[in-house]
């Protein structure tokens, strides 16, 4: 007779689910043995059971095995696995958002622990700097240097790749002018002022002060594409706005300004540059001025991101916490306002979605079926993910000491 300890089971006595599958887990995922198929399937089954989704179920979110594979690979890879395993058609469903949801909120992901993969991404993160300037270019070269063609057809016509604000828009382009016109309004935007756009996409918030406000706007970031599209929608050749986008590093920017704002950057910042970050905006920001972060916000303290997020859309990305922003501010700001639009993520990725989906066609030629299964991935599970709570969008009002409180937190 075979002795089971606990956390353990064999494959003809399974054990209490809520003990036994994050002891099987634990157990296989270092391991480089084959898995049985039968065994596999039946610690995948258990698992989505957890989370209410049945494999071969007609319910919207349940999973259809189209490869055996799938079993083994998922259990070895964990999110890397599952995700691979979706881009290259060995299982499917209905509404990825849905069994992303529900994943998330049965908090399957902290029961598939052990991948080799993780720990190296975690020894990574721990001995270097992952978001140095000398990475930092190529790591934002990889996501948003793939093509215009996909951006302008993804995105509302400002180009804003980030998070709206839903309150009263009935759809994107209104939820996105809502969220510049929240931000401008939360930081007291006025005619004249010197604004800086820390990591400003395509300019949409640069933009959006210069055209609505009469501010001076300078915008930096990494991308080439963003930057030379910007300036061509916005500068002399465009719309003729007082807006300069430059093809620099948040760490080389001079002067000082009225109002400094970064709209999802701090994303791409990493632990061990936040305080630099927030040094940074410090140091850009004249004493009676009012700066703004708007960042997405994991809900625990992270070194790096989830292992298949890292390899296929954002390399060495990881979203700070609540407590790692704190600790950014410490001593250099006084958070004046602290607003969560986190549930707004979701219909913002289901827009971005249907946008991608409907025009895929004209860009077919050039993002093949593997990309689009991967981008689909992407937007569908961070939308099921945002409406699980899985994360936050936190934006953070600062001033200096001494200077009087602003009006943000009537908004």
């Amino acid at each position: 007779m075979q002795h089971t300890s606990p956390g353990e089971r064999t494959a003809n006595t399974p054990p209490p689910p809520s003990t036994s599958i994050r002891g099987l887990f634990e157990r296989v995922l270092p391991a480089f043995t084959p898995i049985r198929t039968t065994e596999a399937e039946s610690i995948l089954r258990e698992l989505f059971s957890l989370a209410d989704i049945q494999i071969g179920g007609t319910r919207p979110g349940d999973i259809q095995v189209k490869d055996q594979r799938f079993y083994e690979r998922t259990i070895r890879g964990a999110s890397l696995g599952f995700g691979e395993a979706y881009m290259d058609g060995w299982w499917d469903t209905d509404a990825l958002d849905v069994t992303i949801d529900k994943v998330m909120r049965a908090n399957l992901k902290q029961k598939v622990k052990g991948s080799w993969r993780l720990k190296a991404l975690t020894a990574k993160a721990v001995l270097m700097n992952l978001q140095s300037k000398t990475r930092s270019g190529p790591s934002v070269e990889a996501h948003y240097d793939m093509g215009n063609d996909l951006y302008t057809r993804m995105l509302d016509e400002r180009m804003v790749y980030t998070c709206g604000y839903w309150k009263n828009a009935k759809n994107l382009q209104e939820a996105q002018d809502d969220k510049l016109d929240l931000v401008a309004r939360k930081v007291g935007l006025k005619p004249g002022m010197r604004v800086l756009d820390l990591g400003c996409g395509w300019g949409g918030m640069a933009s959006w002060a210069a055209e609505k406000y009469g501010c001076s706007v300078v915008g930096v970031s990494l991308s080439k594409d963003q930057v030379a599209l910007g300036n061509e929608m916005w500068g002399p050749k465009g719309k003729k706005l007082d807006v300069e986008l430059k093809l620099m590093d948040y760490r080389d920017v001079r002067g000082t300004f009225d109002r400094v704002i970064s709209i999802g950057m701090m994303e791409h910042v990493g632990p061990k540059n936040h305080r630099h970050m927030m040094e940074v905006i410090n140091a850009r920001l004249a004493d009676d001025g009012v700066a703004l972060v708007h960042t997405i916000a994991n809900n625990r303290s992270l070194r790096h991101g989830t292992a298949w997020i890292e390899k296929y859309i954002f390399p060495n990305a990881v979203a700070p916490s609540l407590a790692q922003i704190g600790r950014a501010m410490e001593g250099l700001f006084i958070p004046e306002d602290m607003h969560n639009i986190g549930p707004d993520y979701d219909p913002t990725l289901m827009a971005w979605w249907d946008n991608f989906d409907r025009t895929y066609s004209e860009i077919s030629h050039r993002y093949d079926r593997k990309f689009y299964l991967m981008w689909k991935f992407y937007l569908l599970a961070a939308a099921g993910a945002a409406r699980s709570r899985d994360g936050q969008l936190y934006q953070v009002v600062m001033t200096k000491t001494g200077r009087v409180q602003p009006d943000c937190r009537k908004l």
